[in-house]
């Protein structure tokens, strides 16, 4: 096992200076151009990196690659849900009169999702909120590095199908980046997407994960030049 020299700032590092950035989606609800509902309800996502071997994650400052290791937690929602059914999301959902605030309903989302022991969790930061006028809530990113790591699971079939943790150097691998689209009435809507095969499924990242994911990565300046004029049609 190999630590990484203490010239390379380690992925947790970046993320941890990312939560401190107040102009993060500045531009999420101008550039997808759907009108807010009135009164949205709040809620929060756990955004959760983690190592898979344990060893501090670093990347080359030239290279701006990343390690094979670090990867990111995320769930396929079960395909009977009534809204954003069998989609990939982070962990997460709505605020409950319960929760202390975001990150409290962030990580008791999480731990009712994947069965996640959230004393693992070292909570980086709150990224500024997102509004998602589809199902008309407003979602607080909540940035998370896995310190200590615990088994994950489905918990509930009747809410997820799948949960499993994706290399982020597969997010960052052009081949695996499309961009979707979808043609409603006279509308067309088209956004960031992930073809991905994890432990042998399928699955596709796109809609409001695709995005904060995205600009999550762009931000963080890991990003890699993809061809974003490879479309994938979506039915609305």
């Amino acid at each position: 096992m190999t630590t990484p020299s203490s010239s390379m700032r380690t992925a947790r590092d970046e993320l941890e200076a990312l939560a401190g950035r107040a102009d993060l989606f500045a531009d999420w609800g101008h550039t997808r151009g759907i009108p807010q509902r009135p009164d949205p309800r709040p809620a929060a996502v756990l955004i959760l990196f983690g190592v898979l071997d344990g060893t501090p994650a670093g990347r080359d400052a030239e290279a701006a690659v990343v390690s094979r290791d670090l990867d990111l937690l995320l769930l396929e929602r079960a395909p009977t849900l009534s809204t954003h059914a069998g989609q990939v999301a982070f962990p997460g959902g709505r605020i409950d009169a319960t929760d202390a605030d975001e990150i409290a309903a962030a990580l008791r989302e999480a731990r009712e999702e994947t069965g996640l022991d959230a004393s693992g969790v070292e909570v980086l930061g709150r990224l500024p909120s997102i509004p998602v006028p589809v199902s008309g809530h407003v979602v607080t990113p909540v940035l998370g590095w896995w310190a200590r790591q615990s088994p994950v699971g489905v918990v509930d079939e009747a809410e997820s199908s799948h949960v499993f943790r994706v290399p982020v150097a597969d997010l960052l691998d052009p081949a695996n980046r499309v961009t979707t689209v979808i043609r409603r009435g006279g509308d067309v809507w088209r956004g960031p997407a992930w073809q991905l095969a994890v432990a042998g499924v399928e699955h596709l990242v796109w809609g409001f994960t695709a995005g904060l994911l995205d600009e999550l990565l762009t931000a963080l300046g890991w990003t890699e030049d993809w061809d974003r004029g490879r479309e994938l049609e979506l039915r609305p």
